[in-house]
């Protein structure tokens, strides 16, 4: 299992627009072959913060989601509104376990 999580921070400003697109992407997402979690997260004590976590079965379900339209659509449409790049980082699952 592959597991990123995604750190992303956005212009206030723009933090309305930066959810809908984001909810659109999401929607989108768990519908991949191979996508376990796709999570949005926002920060509780500031609010252009949000965290991802995505979960898929393997690396080719991850290159695979980087050339869907709705990825590609979200990246472009997103990027001028964060206040930095975002920051994925991957882990390591180690619980729960395959079965």
């Amino acid at each position: 299992m592959i597991t990123t999580i995604v750190h992303v921070h956005v212009k206030p400003e723009f933090v309305a627009d930066f959810i809908e697109a984001t909810r659109l992407n999401h929607e989108q997402s768990i519908q991949e072959p191979g996508n376990f979690r796709f999570d949005i997260l926002q920060d509780a004590q500031d609010k252009n913060k949000f965290v991802f976590y995505e979960a898929y079965a393997s690396e080719q379900a991850v290159a695979a989601h980087k050339e869907t339209s709705h990825y590609l659509a979200w990246r472009d449409t997103v990027a001028p509104w964060m206040a930095k790049p975002r920051e994925g980082i991957k882990h390591v699952m180690l619980f729960p376990t395959a079965k």
